[in-house]
């Protein structure tokens, strides 16, 4: 059976599933083999809760002319992506980078949709299966996309760009994140780079902020779209950013108070902006959008949690956004303020280096409380009276009963594994 054939069928369906949890009456079902699981077993049961079709890579579980039986799931899925993005022929925005990328996505959602009929990746499902999904969830009704890619190993973002085909791209930025899998921080600016190659390649456009060097260098031979808070030859200047804690821009004579916390959000608000303009987007909508965009799921939140003050920042760590992290909670002008960290993931023989610079820079530059949480930090113990270790998080629950913070400003961040947001149980 062809592609086009297969997507004939698909396009009888409302939407394309992979969980038969989540199934909805008229869909199409892919089963996908998992690490503990063959999907495969489920097509019966996807057909019993509604679904239209199903396809599967097993004979063994074929139902009736309901089944489309393929060699691959998986590759079938990514075929069909394609396939479908190419029949739509839609402007498509994708971003990448090491940090802000579902920050940035949603910022860009909220402005664009000011004006266009936009579909967006839904939350971080920007892999080798969540591309995909994105690009069968959009319609004839879709006037923009915009694909979130994440990666953590080269040739990744090559990979997820043959399949979406992007007329835009944007990179957050290149920081010391997956460095495992990337092989350094020079391995993390050639794989993000990926989209600068497919941009070029195919005569494409690139949204660039002239602030970041790399970024800058990078797209020289692209066609390219900025911004700037620095250079006023730009398509788009950013007048004067403060954060206090939150993120106020001030862009064409206007004041944008926004519900970020932290000068690192200031370029994901910035670029939301440039492309907004650039899509023609009035400036007085955009304002609107940033200003009613409230994050959620543990990223850059402020909560009041008794008499104290959270800045919740536990959805994710690298060393690159706990630097920005701390540095934008040192400048803060709080009473009683406190760090409540915990171990970064995913960065291999490098890891206790890079925590230690953590623990080197505070013990440099902060005079209040620090806690550090999890085994890398507490490998790189050292003895100061505001300096607090602990090898795991079940450790530091033990204690957190007796801290008893009053009227304090804290600040929790550490990697998606730590799960630190259980710390406002105790709060």
């Amino acid at each position: 059976m062809t592609i086009q054939t297969i997507h004939n069928l698909f396009l009888k369906c409302t939407a394309v599933s992979i969980d038969t949890r989540k199934i909805e009456k008229g869909s199409f079902f892919v089963a996908i083999k998992g690490e503990r699981f063959d999907a495969n077993t489920f097509a019966q049961e996807a057909i019993e809760k509604g679904a239209y079709y199903v396809v599967i890579d097993n004979p063994a579980y074929f139902i009736d002319d309901r089944t489309i039986l393929v060699t691959d799931s998986l590759e079938t899925l990514q075929a069909l992506a394609q396939y479908h993005r190419d029949y739509l022929a839609l402007p498509i925005v994708a971003l990448t980078g090491s940090n802000g990328k579902t920050t940035t996505k949603e910022l860009i959602n909220v402005v664009l949709s000011k004006k266009y009929q936009v579909k967006a990746t839904v939350g971080n499902l920007n892999n080798h299966i969540g591309v995909p999904l994105t690009l069968l969830s959009f319609t004839k009704d879709t006037q923009l996309g915009i694909v979130e890619m994440g990666a953590n190993h080269q040739q990744e973002i090559a990979f997820l760009c043959s399949i979406a085909k992007p007329n835009y791209g944007y990179i957050t930025n290149f920081g010391k994140a997956h460095l495992e899998g990337f092989g350094g921080v020079e391995g993390v600016v050639k794989g993000k780079s990926e989209m600068y190659a497919y941009l070029q390649a195919n005569a494409m456009s690139a949204f660039v902020n002239l602030d970041d060097s790399i970024q800058r260098d990078k797209t020289e031979a692209i066609e390219r779209i900025t911004f700037s808070q620095t250079n006023r030859e730009t398509n788009l200047f950013i007048e004067s950013v403060v954060a206090n804690p939150f993120v106020q821009i001030r862009v064409g004579g206007l004041a944008i108070n926004s519900h970020l916390i932290g000068l690192y959000n200031a370029n994901n608000i910035n670029a939301a902006l440039a492309i907004g303009n650039y899509f023609e987007v009035p400036l007085e909508d955009s304002k609107k959008a940033i200003e009613s965009y409230v994050p959620e799921n543990n990223r850059s939140q402020l909560l009041s949690k008794g008499t104290n003050e959270v800045i919740l920042d536990a959805y994710n760590a690298n060393p690159s956004s706990m630097r920005v992290a701390l540095e934008n909670f040192i400048q803060l002008d709080k009473p009683n303020k406190n760090v409540i960290i915990g171990d970064m993931y995913e960065l291999g023989h490098e890891s206790l280096a890079e925590h230690k610079m953590i623990v080197d820079y505070l013990a440099d530059k902060a005079s209040f409380e620090c806690f550090f949480v999890g085994k890398d930090f507490y490998a790189n113990h050292v003895s100061r009276p505001n300096f607090h270790f602990f090898n795991s998080f079940e450790a530091f629950a033990k204690e957190l009963p007796k801290l008893q913070f009053n009227h304090a400003t804290l600040l929790i961040k550490g990697s998606r594994g730590m799960a630190l947001e259980r710390v406002l149980e105790y709060l």
